[in-house]
């Protein structure tokens, strides 16, 4: 049994992979943490743990996950995430972090978008970013993965085949994203309350999100050079799911169809994400960690539509997936019933 522990479970992150760790027939979760509660039980946290899974929230040293735990998920917001796995990784502890801190290739990028120095800049670049779909060979007995962003995997999925294969110009991409109030975490702060966001969309950002320069990043890998990307992401009062509308140029000649036969190239043999002929919504992807991804002709651009549920394949769905690599699991084991 792969013994797993949580950095950070009280969160809605933390919660999910709690949820579908038990379902997991190789796991056992042996740690959960939390400085704020720490000495409650983890049910008190979340309730829908009650006779489920009985386990104290601790503020646990590094070497003592290090002695219970066989990999660890960090569910710590960023900067604060790190810090703990510098630690973690010295010991010899795997590491699956799902805050951003290992996403990026150097150090300057992240500390222009997040504002202080990283404390291992070696490891940006170096550190295998876990989107199973497009980098399933450098995930096998790594040490530490990046687990994507929600956001970033709705864009990334449907735009790295289509650039690789030169398909659709990187220099004239748009990428409009709704989300739920999940994508936000479990945050006490004013435009939170169900008064303020009930019943509104509202706009979360325009050029200025953090998952911006992560899309940019990695899919620059893809497009061999920086694609330019226009990024907008909008909150919708729901409680989980991201659907994503891409608008992209065509190279010269170029058709809708061929768009679609190049994704279903590259996803065919993958377990999760399906490219559909119906048009993508949140519902179809509700709770499960598949990605829906259609293609559209609209005018003088094509539209890629994409559906995944933010706290499933969009964090810990995709970091359960990422463990069973690293273990040299069945990639789906777990996930599907």
């Amino acid at each position: 049994m792969i013994r797993v522990g949580i950095l950070g479970a009280t969160g809605y992150t933390g919660l999910e992979a709690l949820e579908w760790l038990l379902r997991h027939p190789k796991v056992q979760i042996v740690a959960a943490t939390s400085r704020q509660a720490n000495g409650n039980m983890l049910s008190d946290a979340h309730p829908r743990l009650v006779g489920r899974l009985k386990l104290l929230l601790e503020d646990l040293t590094p070497e003592l996950l290090n002695e219970r735990c066989d990999v660890v998920f960090s569910c710590l917001p960023h900067g604060a995430s790190a810090h703990r796995i510098t630690q973690l990784l010295k010991l010899g502890c795997k590491v699956i972090d799902l805050s951003p801190d290992y996403r990026l290739s150097d150090a300057a990028l992240y500390q222009s978008w997040y504002g202080e120095k990283h404390p291992e800049p070696m490891r940006l670049g170096n550190t295998p970013y876990g989107l199973p779909e497009l980098f399933a060979d450098q995930l096998h007995h790594t040490q530490l993965i990046a687990n994507p962003g929600s956001y970033a995997t709705s864009a990334i999925l449907p735009l790295a085949p289509l650039l690789k294969e030169k398909l659709i110009d990187p220099d004239d991409v748009i990428v409009d994203s709704i989300g739920s109030w999940s994508t936000e975490g479990r945050l006490h702060k004013f435009s939170n309350l169900f008064c303020e966001a009930s019943e509104s969309i509202t706009t979360l950002s325009i050029g200025s999100h953090r998952e911006l320069p992560e899309m940019v990043d990695v899919l620059c890998r893809f497009a061999g050079s920086k694609p330019r990307i226009s990024f907008t992401a909008h909150l919708v009062p729901a409680e989980r799911g991201i659907l994503s509308t891409l608008y992209v140029r065509s190279r010269s000649g170029v058709t809708p169809n061929q768009l679609r036969e190049c994704l279903h190239t590259y996803f065919y043999q993958t377990s999760f994400v399906r490219i559909v002929s119906n048009l993508p919504s949140t519902r179809f992807v509700h709770r499960t960690n598949y990605v829906d991804i259609s293609v559209r002709e609209n005018g003088d651009r094509i539209t890629l539509v994409c559906a995944l549920d933010n706290l499933v394949k969009g964090a810990a769905g995709a970091a359960i997936q990422n463990m069973n690599y690293m273990f040299s699991l069945d990639p789906t084991l777990g996930l599907v019933p």
